[in-house]
């Protein structure tokens, strides 16, 4: 009798088993977004684990759980904030964790899903083929049912895919040939700056800024050909896979250039000559950044500051010793960020481009939204402005919530909250001085930020349902 009631409980413990995995492998499977969403949390969480071994850390013994946590979401969201000195604080093996950690956070879970299942079956399906064009392919504008426009390339994902892992390796390679002699210059062992110069060019073009020596770049503040390396693999990876791949193609041809291509560089052109004027005519006489530099210095630390308040996160100047104007011009620069599909985080610039293309034409009275030639769909402009009010949101209430805990200035947490959200990794100072709680909550905004507030709401609504049906129409006062 005991033992048929073992077997009668052993049986029903394998039946829950395999519901709760059935609806593990439905919840995951069903959408997309939500798929990444998990795969982006397991990350966290095995990065989480690794970080917390003993000798992950310098001093040798555990990192405490918030530092741990924190430090392997801003990883895998290739943030760059950080609670702690990454340089003093992590041991070599901690430092190799976060090197691995960014560049698999860089590629983009979707992504790498999609090039893991291209490795085991040796060809993509048409639901691999959905699930990379997610995220990848040039022509998906919404995390919504893929129409007819959006499948053209479809047949085009693999070759994109072995896009996003070569020029990965190309670039990052590439900037650490060129980073390798500067350090050297800059009194680096040879054997330290081997190690240095790929943990660099990775920083550099996952847009993380972390520093794997004392003091960051404040010892290369006068090395300007490290420093435009630098800025060259943030741009790199800002723009985004789906502009290399692009590039790659039709360099020189631009009239084969796709209409997000031309959105994306054009405006990120425009972001970072404007967000350089700005931080030139506004810091020109503070004595904390600019105002001790001559004419040259000064001109080139404002772009590089543009640069990086993009989505870069590395700095020369102290961020906290801006004025308040100035962090207002980063905060709206970080909280736009990069391309769609890059290692940026942000609202994106084609984001930015589609909304200011909406209220030209709306302006002029134009029917249709038009740019290069090309409609954009009513559809792709509500995203536009969904992803907006998301973004406003989330900051908003990170913004309160960290401010009621802290009760810093509000300036200080704005800023660290949208560098948080944008995934720069630029800070006041105030992130390192964040109680558990407020460590907690800027997690939270990091890796919301990251995964996108598209992905976000299409993973909570992963259904589409068709209205067969018009209500009357009613047009309230706006204005």
């Amino acid at each position: 009798m005991a033992t048929s009631r073992r077997s009668a409980r052993a049986e029903a413990w394998r039946r829950r088993l395999r519901e709760l995995g059935h609806f593990f492998r439905d919840f995951t499977t069903s959408s997309p977004a939500r798929f990444a969403i998990v795969v982006f949390t397991s990350l966290i969480l095995i990065f989480t684990a690794l970080l917390s071994l003993p000798a992950a850390s310098a001093s040798g013994t555990r990192a405490p759980l918030a530092d741990a946590l924190f430090t392997a979401v801003s990883t895998i969201c290739v943030t760059g904030l950080t609670t702690v000195d990454i340089a003093t604080f992590w041991s070599p093996l901690g430092k190799v964790i976060i090197f691995v950690g960014v560049n698999i956070g860089g590629m983009g879970v979707l992504t790498l899903a999609s090039i893991l299942g291209l490795i085991i079956s040796k060809r993509l399906g048409l639901r691999a083929k959905l699930i990379a064009a997610g995220d990848s392919n040039p022509l998906r504008a919404h995390g919504g049912p893929v129409n007819e426009g959006q499948t053209v390339r479809l047949g085009e994902v693999g070759q994109l895919l072995r896009t996003v892992a070569l020029s990965t390796l190309v670039i990052e390679g590439a900037l650490a040939l060129l980073l390798y002699p500067s350090l050297l210059m800059a009194g680096i062992g040879a054997l330290e700056a081997l190690w240095e110069a790929p943990f660099y060019a990775a920083m550099a073009f996952t847009n993380t800024g972390f520093t794997p020596n004392p003091g960051g770049l404040a010892p290369f503040a006068d090395d300007y050909f490290l420093l435009t390396v630098l800025m060259i693999g943030v741009f790199l990876g800002s723009i985004g896979f789906p502009v290399i791949y692009t590039l790659s193609r039709h360099l020189w041809h631009v009239g084969k250039w796709s209409l997000h291509t031309k959105l994306t560089l054009i405006t990120t052109m425009l972001l970072f000559v404007a967000g350089a004027l700005a931080f030139l005519g506004l810091e020109y006489d503070n004595p904390g950044t600019f105002g001790s530099l001559d004419a040259w210095d000064t001109t080139f630390q404002a772009f590089f500051l543009s640069a990086m308040t993009r989505s870069g996160g590395f700095s020369v100047v102290d961020v906290g010793e801006l004025y308040g104007s100035s962090l207002v011009v980063g905060s709206m620069l970080m909280f736009v960020g990069g391309g769609s599909a890059s290692t940026a985080g942000g609202i994106k610039v084609t984001t930015l481009a589609i909304l200011a293309l909406a209220v030209w034409s709306e302006a002029k009275g134009r029917a249709s939204v038009e740019a290069f030639g090309r409609r954009i769909p009513s559809d792709v402009q509500r995203v536009a402005l969904s992803v907006v009010a998301w973004g406003a949101t989330i900051v908003a209430l990170s913004t309160i919530t960290i401010s009621q805990m802290t009760k810093a200035p509000i300036q200080e947490v704005l800023f660290d909250v949208i560098s948080a959200f944008g995934t720069v990794g630029l800070s006041t100072g105030l992130t390192a001085e964040l109680p558990d709680p407020a460590a907690y909550v800027m997690a939270l905004t990091i890796f919301m930020g990251r995964i996108g507030t598209v992905t976000l709401a299409a993973a909570v609504a992963a259904t589409s349902r068709s209205q067969l049906y018009s209500l009357p129409v009613e047009r309230p006062i706006v204005g």
